[in-house]
């Protein structure tokens, strides 16, 4: 069973078996990926390859049947093209383009990276694609999807090894 993020009327949804949540996705809604930073979340399934968590957060690891590990200070995540990282986790300080993965904001206390553009990475074809906290009020991302804390811990507590995410654009 995978988890289904679709558009229903005015807002988008994640639906995994009988539970259905208010998500949000990338600012360019759902659509084939076709430059890094375009702020599509890329239509197509994508298999959950681990969990990350902010242990100074969220105190004990969330509940999962996936690999989970604790973000560190110094976790980045490259989103530079051109670099041999790209679309991979580095330490910081890291010159090359990057997003941080210890955040202020409680976005990424909750991080499931998504094998999109991974096995093998093509350059430009998308990086950081993951399933996170949603801000206040379900602001749109770069191109991930989100659901609130509670919800996102739900879910990762109900699904199942071979889950993935699903990105459905409109028919």
């Amino acid at each position: 069973m995978d988890l289904m993020v679709t558009r229903q009327g005015d807002i988008w949804q994640a639906a995994y078996g009988d539970r259905v949540w208010r998500a949000a996705v990338g600012r360019s809604g759902i659509a084939v990926k076709r430059i890094e930073g375009d702020g599509v979340s890329p239509i197509g399934c994508w298999p959950i390859r681990r969990v990350l968590y902010r242990a100074d957060k969220l105190g004990a690891a969330p509940v999962s049947v996936f690999p989970t590990e604790v973000i560190a200070e110094d976790d980045g995540w490259c989103d530079a093209p051109g670099h041999p990282d790209y679309n991979r986790p580095v330490k910081l300080p890291f010159a090359a383009s990057h997003e941080e993965m210890w955040r202020k904001d409680d976005l990424y206390d909750i991080v499931v990276v998504l094998g999109q553009n991974d096995d093998p990475v093509v350059p430009g074809a998308g990086s950081a694609v993951f399933l996170h906290v949603a801000s206040a009020g379900y602001g749109s991302t770069a191109g991930c999807a989100t659901l609130t804390r509670a919800d996102l811990l739900e879910f990762l507590a109900m699904a199942e090894p071979g889950t993935r995410l699903c990105f459905r654009g409109e028919d």
